[in-house]
C-alpha cells in the first residue's frame, strides 16, 4: 500500500487554482489536500469583508449562499490536483440537502472540509461542512460540472 500524497496551498497557489478574487475569493489556505478524495481549508473572517456591512447592520453575518460559495472553493484543490481535470473550470451544478445549524461572525475562523464521493465524467458529487470553533455552521450535498 502506498502513503497518500498530502497536500497544502497558500493563497497564492489557490488562485492560479481558481479565477475567484476578492471579494469573492472566499479560502484562505487549504491546509490538508488529498487528489480525488478531500480538502480541507479555512477563511478568516474580518469585519472588512464587504458582505457584512449589509448583512446585518450591527449584527454581521455571513450569508448562507457565500458560506456554500466557500465550500465550493475549498472543493476545487480536490479535483484540480487530478490530472484529468488540471485547468479545468469547476461550475456548481446543484446544491442538495443543506443545513444552516450556526451563524458565521467577523472574527471566525470558517474551517470547511470537502470530501469527494462520486466521480462520472465532467460531474463530480461531493459532500462539504463548514465549522467555527468545532460547531457545525453548514453542510451540504454538492454537484459540480468541470468544464
Amino acid at each position: 500500500m502506498t502513503e497518500e500524497q498530502v497536500l497544502k496551498f497558500d493563497i497564492m497557489e489557490i488562485m492560479d487554482m481558481i479565477p475567484h478574487r476578492y471579494p469573492f475569493l472566499l479560502v484562505d489556505r487549504i491546509t490538508e489536500c488529498v487528489p480525488g478524495k478531500y480538502a480541507k481549508g479555512y477563511k478568516n473572517m474580518t469585519m472588512n469583508e464587504g458582505f457584512f456591512q449589509g448583512h446585518f447592520p450591527n449584527n454581521p453575518i455571513m450569508p448562507g449562499v457565500l458560506q456554500l460559495e466557500a465550500l465550493a472553493q475549498c472543493s476545487a484543490p480536490v479535483l484540480m490536483t487530478m490530472p484529468e481535470f488540471k485547468g479545468k473550470l469547476t461550475l456548481y451544478a446543484g446544491v442538495d440537502n443543506v443545513r444552516f445549524k450556526n451563524i458565521v461572525r467577523p472574527g471566525d475562523r470558517f474551517e470547511m472540509e470537502v470530501e469527494l464521493q462520486k466521480v462520472k465524467g465532467p460531474i463530480c458529487k461531493a459532500h462539504g461542512t463548514g465549522r467555527v470553533d468545532g460547531k457545525v455552521c453548514v453542510e451540504a450535498d454538492m454537484t459540480f460540472a468541470l468544464k
